[in-house]
């Protein structure tokens, strides 16, 4: 019998619960690549530090608070407070390098902007690794431990919350992108810039809109991040950032709904995936066979769908 049918209900809805969680983290980071590639057809890849950023800002939201001896119904308020304090912080950090590091380079090569993010990312990673002496911080343990259960899956609170919270966020984006006066104005952009120009949108307003909200979930990623692995470093941001990247290209990059399907789709295959190859006689691969699991399925896709799987047609700009 194949080895997939050997195993229980509890370890598929475990790894499926397991997968949502991280699903949830690398489609809310997933969203920047994703709105910044649809407007300004380049890659961001100074959005996983970003990330990393929002996630030291709600940790020093949280000592600042308390940290470890918050209890009872103050808990949600200093998460509430640290998540405010993280989404400002990423916003600030990627408002900053829009106007410094990309702006100028908007009409350049597209190399220039990549090197330059490739540089922006590099600078922040080693200005935090130097500012906390290359050590890793602890988010405070005040989540409440503790699971419900419903049929065969069990998913404990914090997991739930992560879920909950990621989808809430990503639903919040949609509804600006899709129902708002903003909303309309970034997908012109995205369109045709130089037709959104001639109908009266500000460009240079729109696009820094786009890393605001591309950065506003990097931010709540962060927190979330950090309230369920705990640790943080300088270098968190470039395994998560590149893996959200894989899932923006799997899901098409430059399409919302993609990132968001894309992440959750590398987050259930790379837990699965590994899982199983883990349950095969002598193997033990630990976790980090997850991180060659999301870099195989990147290569895989630019090899046999580049375009990924939401891809929409649009006009590429020259």
């Amino acid at each position: 019998m194949p080895l997939a049918f050997t195993l229980s209900v509890s370890f598929w809805s475990d790894q499926f619960v397991n997968g949502l969680t991280t699903g949830s983290l690398y489609a809310l980071i997933a969203l920047g690549y994703t709105m910044v590639y649809g407007v300004l057809k380049m890659i961001n890849f100074a959005h996983g530090e970003v990330f990393m950023l929002g996630s030291f800002a709600g940790y020093g939201a949280l000592v600042v608070m308390g940290g470890n001896e918050l209890s009872g119904p103050i808990i949600a308020l200093a998460i509430l407070g640290a998540v405010i304090v993280a989404m400002a912080a990423s916003v600030s950090a990627s408002v900053v390098i829009e106007r410094l590091a990309y702006r100028p380079l908007r009409n350049a090569p597209r190399l220039a902007p990549l090197i330059s993010a490739i540089g922006v990312s590099i600078f922040l990673q080693y200005l935090v690794l130097e500012q906390t002496s290359a050590r890793a911080k602890f988010y405070p343990d005040i989540f409440p431990r503790g699971s419900v259960a419903a049929g065969p899956f069990a998913i404990t609170y914090i997991q739930l919350f992560l879920i909950a919270s990621s989808v809430a966020m990503m639903a919040v984006l949609y509804t600006i992108i899709q129902r708002t006066r903003l909303g309309r104005a970034i997908r012109a952009v995205a369109e045709n810039p130089t037709n959104a120009s001639l109908m009266g949108v500000d460009v240079n307003r729109t696009i820094v809109f786009v890393f605001i909200l591309g950065a506003a979930m990097a931010g709540v990623a962060g927190v979330l991040y950090g309230l369920f692995f705990q640790t943080i470093r300088g270098s968190m941001g470039f395994i998560p950032g590149i893996k959200a990247f894989t899932a923006a290209v799997l899901g098409g990059i430059g399409s919302i709904p993609g990132a968001m399907a894309g992440g959750y789709a590398l987050g259930l295959a790379e837990t699965v995936g590994r899982e199983l190859l883990n349950e095969l006689p002598g193997i033990d691969l630990g976790n980090q066979w997850r991180d060659v699991i999301a870099f195989t399925l990147l290569v895989a896709i630019l090899i046999f769908r580049p375009t990924g799987i939401f891809a929409q047609r649009s006009t590429t700009r020259a």
